[in-house]
This record gives C-alpha cells, structure tokens and sequence, in this order.
C-alpha cells in the first residue's frame, strides 16, 4: 500500500524513484560467523543460542549431483543460512542478517518495503528537488551495495 501511496504522487506532479534490489544472493552468502556476531552486536542474542544457531548452521552438506552415472562428493556448506524445503529458521536468519539495509535506506531519506529476498526502494519528491532526490537515492543504491 505505501509503494502506491509513492507512485500515487504524480496526481501531486511529484516524481517517484523505485529501485528493485534482488538479495536472493545473500541466502547462499550469508557468512556465519558475520551472522553470529550480529545477532550477538545488534540485537542482543547471548548466553545459549548462539551455540545452538552455529550449530545449525555449521556442519551441513550440499546434495550430491550425479552427471553421466557419476556422483559429486559432498561439501560442506560454509556460508547461506539454508533454503531447505520448511525451513523456518533460515528466512529468519536471513531477514536479522539484512536488517542493516533498511538503516541504510531510512538514513537516506528514503522507504523501503521488503518481501521475502525482493527489496523497493522509493521515494517521492517535487519535480523541483529531483536532482537532489536522485543523489540521495545513488548514494543509497551504492551504500547498499558496498
């Protein structure tokens, strides 16, 4: 509803910038000790879970792949917070991971509307302003992807 709030302002004669951000990458990305010390720094997961969340994380295995009656060997996954099939921790995961994007987004000036790995990024602003809105919305798209 607020992205077509945004877009609802050229009634107004206002120009709307949206960026669409795919993360999808940042599921198989995720670096787990970068995770771990996140939860811990940003929002105050101590004591017994992070032990527990490592070992979730650590200790997983790709699937085999078998190419002309040949199977791969397995590897073990160093980074992603896991897309099984049902697995509910792994979304979780991966929205406290991105969490900092939206801090991002917000100290430019700008709104941010995320559904599972696709983020908008917009914003709405007089004709007037938008040399100044359009800098402000480059330097958050770099920011992001810093």
């Amino acid at each position: 509803m607020r992205v077509l709030s945004h877009i609802a302002a050229a009634d107004r004669r206002e120009i709307t910038l949206l960026g669409l951000l795919d993360i999808s990458a940042a599921f198989v990305c995720v670096g787990h000790e970068i995770l771990i010390k996140r939860l811990q720094q940003t929002f105050g997961i101590r004591r017994n879970a992070p032990a527990w969340i490592r070992s979730f994380l650590h200790g997983r295995c790709l699937q085999h792949v078998a190419y002309i009656g040949q199977l791969s060997a397995l590897m073990e996954l160093l980074f992603g917070v896991g897309l099984q099939q049902g697995s509910v921790l792994g979304p979780l995961l991966f929205l406290l991971y991105t969490a900092e994007l939206f801090d991002v987004i917000v100290r430019s000036g700008l709104v941010g509307h995320l559904y599972a790995d696709d983020t908008q990024v917009y914003v709405s602003a007089p004709v007037t302003s938008a040399s100044t809105i359009a800098q402000r919305f480059v330097s958050c798209i770099e920011q992001v992807d810093a």
